[in-house]
């Protein structure tokens, strides 16, 4: 398992239990230990072992009850162990339900069960593939799900990161964080390089960039984690993760410094996008301050210039428009490698992209068909623009909906 430790600890062998077998009232599952629910008696000098039933319980809460009822050490035991947080009264290890279930059936089993007590090795450089923290907000937008959300997916899980400490007299500078305000610096950082070498780029431009250079497992790009891997979300089910997870992937800045192609949006685009959406021009015409006039446009909605495509209620066909800007070589030619969404048929006109130096901006448009009678849950796809060299991904997302009525 995983922990965090700091200080001397006494080291060496103690008994070990399971919190059922010790609770104050029998009556009552302290499986997740609870403050106050162990029996401090059947407690004491022992390491517990504690299983998760809920968010509601964590590693940090457990010690706290297993420390009060006069337990040594706790192991934790949980479906994700994504995060680890710091037991400042007694030792502390996460593990995943597999092992805590094998030392579950140990203590059953075993006529006096025991742990050791040992310092943690602190391991550097293992090269694993990410997984999506349990965590992390996941989509789609309930607001606005014909956007993508998220974009991109950064490390945000256990960093090493300078902390303010609120006594000053406490040592600690340092602390292990994780949360979306870990990943932002990680996002914002990446961000502030691209900017520093395209200071032209737009916002938009820069967010294309990191979206369609995300590592994620997929075909035709051959991109997946840092091992080659799958990138697994965490939880209990460890599903292979999708854009409503990860968005265009984990976010590689190597990649994202020269995409090859960009989907720039503009203002007018945003606007007229919420025009599409049901704002009145009065109303955008106060947040923009300028006049606006909406313009009556058809599937305006879908055609927001995103370096993705979400068609969330797809009935039987609909195409939607695209337009990518040349940022790599001046004479280049791209061609489009398409996975569609299982269950929807995916058509891109034109499939071959040539720029020059005066043709640095080209449209194109994607055309969705679902034969699919009854209503489907979302499914996944991706449409790829590559020279060869490059490989710029976007990443789609289709839900098809019943086309006649049942009896």
């Amino acid at each position: 398992g995983q922990s965090i430790t700091i200080g001397e600890r006494n080291h060496g062998f103690a008994g070990l239990t399971y919190s059922e077998r010790i609770a104050l009232d029998p009556s009552v599952s302290v499986t997740d230990c609870q403050l106050g629910s162990l029996n401090a008696t059947l407690a004491a000098g022992k390491i517990i072992l504690c299983l998760s039933k809920s968010d509601t319980q964590d590693m940090f809460s457990a010690s706290r009850s297993v420390f009060q009822a006069g337990g040594v050490g706790l192991i934790f035991a949980q479906f994700h162990h994504d995060g680890i947080e710091l037991c400042e009264s007694i030792p502390c290890v996460k593990v995943d339900y597999e092992v805590g279930t094998q030392i579950f059936s140990y203590i059953r089993k075993a006529r006096s069960p025991t742990a050791k007590l040992s310092f943690p090795k602190t391991v550097v450089g293992k090269k694993v593939s990410p997984r999506l923290a349990s965590f992390s907000s996941r989509g789609p937008s309930s607001i606005t799900p014909e956007v993508l959300k998220p974009d991109i997916a950064a490390p945000g899980v256990d960093i090493l990161a300078a902390y303010p400490p609120a006594n000053k007299d406490q040592g600690d500078s340092y602390k292990f964080l994780s949360g979306t305000s870990m990943a932002c610096p990680h996002a914002s950082g990446i961000v502030a390089l691209i900017k520093s070498l395209h200071p032209n780029w737009s916002p938009a431009a820069i967010r294309s960039a990191l979206v369609t250079s995300g590592q994620m497992k997929q075909i035709a790009a051959s991109q997946a984690g840092t091992d080659g891997m799958k990138i697994l979300e965490e939880g209990s089910t460890r599903k292979e993760a999708d854009p409503f997870d990860l968005g265009g992937g984990h976010v590689n800045p190597e990649k994202a410094v020269y995409p090859g192609l960009v989907y720039d949006t503009s203002t007018e685009d945003y606007i007229q996008y919420l025009c599409s959406i049901g704002y009145s021009s009065s109303s955008i015409t106060r947040l923009a301050d300028t006049k606006i006039n909406c313009k009556k446009k058809t599937n305006t909605m879908l055609n927001l210039n995103l370096p993705s495509i979400t068609i969330p209620n797809l009935k039987t066909k609909v195409t939607v428009t695209r337009k990518v800007t040349n940022v790599g070589n001046g004479n280049s030619v791209y061609k489009a490698l398409v996975q569609p969404p299982f269950g929807i048929s995916m058509t891109v006109e034109p499939r071959t992209l040539s720029f020059n130096v005066t043709n640095k901006i080209l449209s194109f448009k994607v055309t969705f068909l679902s034969t699919q009678k009854i209503r489907g849950e979302y499914r996944f796809g991706s449409l790829t623009w590559t020279d060869g060299e490059r490989y710029v991904r976007s990443p789609i997302s289709v839900r098809a909906i019943e086309t006649y009525a049942g009896v």
